[in-house]
């Protein structure tokens, strides 16, 4: 499942998501060709190939037909290449394309982060990636860029045309590109784009060095979202370590100052910003620190933070605090807080962690993990997650069921007494769910008295059972249905015997 924030990419009209010209770019004027890029391009970019296969969310144990991507992605190093992490995202199948389209060779992903929509790529063990990228040569990093400076996306049709686009850097903000929630430095390029070839990401360059990739493209206000070189720089130093670490967080989410009511209660006087820190994560840097919820964050390492979440950065001007945590520093780094408790000043010292995805009550994404679940008697229970909410359609965060939006808006309510939340997401009418099949989407407690913190524990009620019938009790009203073992376990051999491979995932796996 891939959740979006964007129009995935970008150049070709009227095609979807899963072409190789994902997004749609109207007809453009010829593209124009920036006076400073006179380097030969072609040589520091070749194509990417991808086969993508996606996880069914309404059968867990089978995949979604496969869709193809094609990008043009930029040489970074001896073998290395630089695109989004989107085009590795759930791929089956990964292959570099030289620039002419005459040689091919199997790629690997060497470090992947979903949450700054980065992956490096190299050449998989061969002859054929050695051939490929002996006539290459790697793209030196630009130094970032500012405001009114000139970018060039650099697109290369099938034929061997170059098509330079240059573009003209109007603002860099703190922004999502490919998950909800994850926000980093991004460049607003003004560019007038053609449709091309390969165009799901592309390199941007400055005198000819690599600028950033190109995450999205708005043709209605021919706006460029990039990755800032910032970002790009910070990523592939990270890359370069024998395991790779995504960015730190801090462990908040926060609510604007502005209401004067509001300020009044929270005893702010004016000349003070202030963020309303209206949720702290279990187990987070800030926990950790002492930061409790109803704290008001002042400033982060000095840098005061206004009404509004901002701060004013000497090379960007106003950006959203985030970048103070999760674009400037790394696991490890300590960072002073400058608070306000009940009007008081409080001055505390956070050492920032990394919160795993898959460590955490509700998981943003579970790409390159087979998602887990439990069949019992034509009953399919599953652990919550934001891609499963997000199946829900465009509009999933209206019209997902209350309950689990619940969960995911407020997670702290459930972390106590769960790992994961475990629903029941589907029934299948069998001897066994008669009179249930309307069931769905509702939140599991109990199974034969056993309280569940996540999908082993609910494999484990039903075995220790040693009772005809089960209980499966629901959050909802305590609604408790009953499941005949007998009967239940006669259909699980015919389910196997129709097309379900397994009966149960316990957990996430590769």
């Amino acid at each position: 499942m891939r959740p979006l924030l964007f129009l995935p990419l970008l150049l070709a009209a009227c095609k979807q998501a899963k072409d190789s010209h994902p997004a749609g770019a109207e007809s453009a004027p010829p593209a124009q060709t920036g006076p400073a890029e006179t380097a030969n391009l072609k040589l520091s970019v070749v194509r990417l190939n991808s086969t993508v296969q996606e996880w069914s969310a309404a059968q867990p144990w089978e995949k979604t037909s496969p869709s193809t991507r094609r990008a043009l992605v930029a040489v970074v190093a001896p073998e290395r290449v630089l695109c989004t992490a989107e085009m590795v995202a759930d791929a089956t199948n990964l292959e570099f394309e030289s620039a002419d389209g005459t040689l091919f060779a199997p790629a690997k992903v060497v470090a992947v982060d979903y949450e700054l929509n980065l992956a490096l790529l190299g050449a998989a063990e061969g002859e054929a990636g050695t051939q490929l990228f002996a006539n290459t040569r790697p793209a030196p990093l630009a130094a970032p860029s500012r405001a009114g400076e000139s970018l060039t996306v650099y697109q290369v049709e099938d034929n061997g045309v170059e098509i330079r686009t240059a573009g003209v850097l109007q603002s860099t903000s703190v922004q999502s590109s490919f998950l909800p929630g994850q926000a980093f430095l991004t460049y607003q390029v003004k560019a007038s784009m053609q449709s091309a070839a390969s165009s799901y990401s592309l390199p941007v360059f400055r005198d000819g060095a690599l600028a950033g990739v190109l995450y999205s493209y708005n043709s209605k206000d021919q706006l460029c979202d990039i990755s800032a070189t910032d970002i790009v720089t910070r990523f592939l130093s990270a890359s370069s370590k024998d395991t790779y670490t995504g960015p730190p967080s801090l462990g908040v989410s926060g609510a604007s100052t502005e209401d004067p009511a509001f300020r009044g209660w929270l005893k702010l006087s004016d000349d003070q910003g202030g963020l309303y820190l209206n949720s702290v994560r279990k187990g987070s840097a800030a926990e950790s620190a002492g930061v409790k919820k109803g704290d008001v964050l002042l400033a982060i390492d000095k840098h005061p933070i206004d009404r509004r979440g901002y701060f004013k950065d000497p090379d960007y001007g106003n950006l959203a605090w985030g970048h103070l945590v999760r674009g400037s520093k790394s696991v490890g780094d300590t960072v002073t807080l400058s608070l306000a408790r009940d009007g008081k000043p409080l001055e505390l010292t956070a050492t920032l962690k990394r919160e795993e995805e898959l460590a955490k009550l509700v998981p943003n994404y579970t790409f390159g993990s087979a998602p887990a679940y439990l069949v019992k008697g034509g009953f399919i229970f599953q652990e919550l997650t934001l891609p499963l909410l997000r199946s829900f359609g465009e509009e999933w965060s209206s019209r997902a069921p209350l309950n689990l939006l619940d969960v995911y808006e407020n997670p702290e309510k459930y972390e106590a007494d769960n790992r994961r939340i475990v629903f029941l997401s589907a029934v299948i009418p069998t001897p066994a769910t008669v009179g249930y099949e309307p069931l769905r989407n509702l939140i599991v407690r109990k199974v034969n008295g056993t309280a569940i913190r996540d999908l082993a524990s609910v494999a484990a009620a039903f075995s220790a059972n040693k009772q005809a019938l089960h209980s499966i009790q629901f959050d909802q009203d305590d609604f408790t249905i009953h499941l005949d073992e007998a009967v239940s376990s006669q259909v699980d051999s015919e389910l196997l015997k129709r097309g379900i491979p397994k009966l149960q995932r316990l957990t996430e796996s590769p």
